[in-house]
């Protein structure tokens, strides 16, 4: 699977991981089997540009919830690059940051069904999807349409959906995969959590409920 094994297959997702969940643990765990990946790093945003109508909770008690979701695995760490920025940066920056500080290393960037459907509302968005491989985690009932995106971006995807065994591309390419595909919303968590149900607990990482419970993140 791997075409280099001189160089570092290294993943990037960001997101607001409001709070962390269950499934975002998943698609670290699984994306790092399956794209044999040597680190998997999570980028907590401070908050996200293109979301400027949306404030987040701090970004710091994500942070936090964060390290204490992915603390028992050795693979999987979490970046504050975004939260030590004076200003908040937009993906296309961070990207161009990875790219030059992990010259000799393969640069993957996970993002999720939704952020691949909204992504021509992103800042130098066709740039953000040729400038290092993208893997797009499917997640149902969100459809995945291609009809989006310029016929250039189109002509990189490579669609790995229902494959297990397969080659990575040397030229960077966009991979769409639904080796993890399970349905847990970041807001329905928030909701059952103001509203007092305990059954999110369930979707949560242990630890990060914890912290949840003890700081009242998210109790009105």
């Amino acid at each position: 699977m791997v075409e280099n094994e001189t160089k570092l297959h290294i993943a990037f997702y960001g997101g607001s991981f409001d709070p962390p969940h269950k499934g975002h643990l998943k698609i670290a765990q699984k994306l790092t089997e399956v794209f044999a990946l040597d680190e998997f790093i999570f980028i907590p945003a401070f908050h996200a540009p293109h979301k400027k109508d949306k404030k987040p909770t701090s970004a710091f008690h994500r942070y936090a919830m964060l390290c204490l979701a992915t603390n028992d695995e050795s693979k999987i760490k979490v970046s504050k690059m975004e939260l030590d920025l004076p200003e908040k940066p937009y993906s296309i920056e961070t990207l161009t940051k990875l790219k030059t500080e992990l010259p000799d290393s393969k640069i993957f960037f996970v993002m999720g069904a939704d952020s691949w459907q909204d992504i021509t509302t992103w800042r130098e968005w066709e740039k953000v999807l040729t400038i290092v491989n993208i893997i797009v985690v499917t997640r149902p009932p969100i459809e995945i349409g291609f009809s989006h995106v310029t016929p250039e971006i189109q002509r990189r995807i490579v669609d790995l959906r229902d494959k297990i065994d397969f080659e990575l591309d040397e030229e960077d390419r966009i991979y769409i995969t639904n080796a993890v595909e399970i349905e847990i919303s970041a807001t329905e968590i928030r909701n059952e959590i103001r509203e007092n149900r305990s059954d999110w607990q369930a979707n949560v990482p242990d630890e990060a409920a914890k912290y949840i419970e003890k700081y009242k993140i998210y109790e009105l």
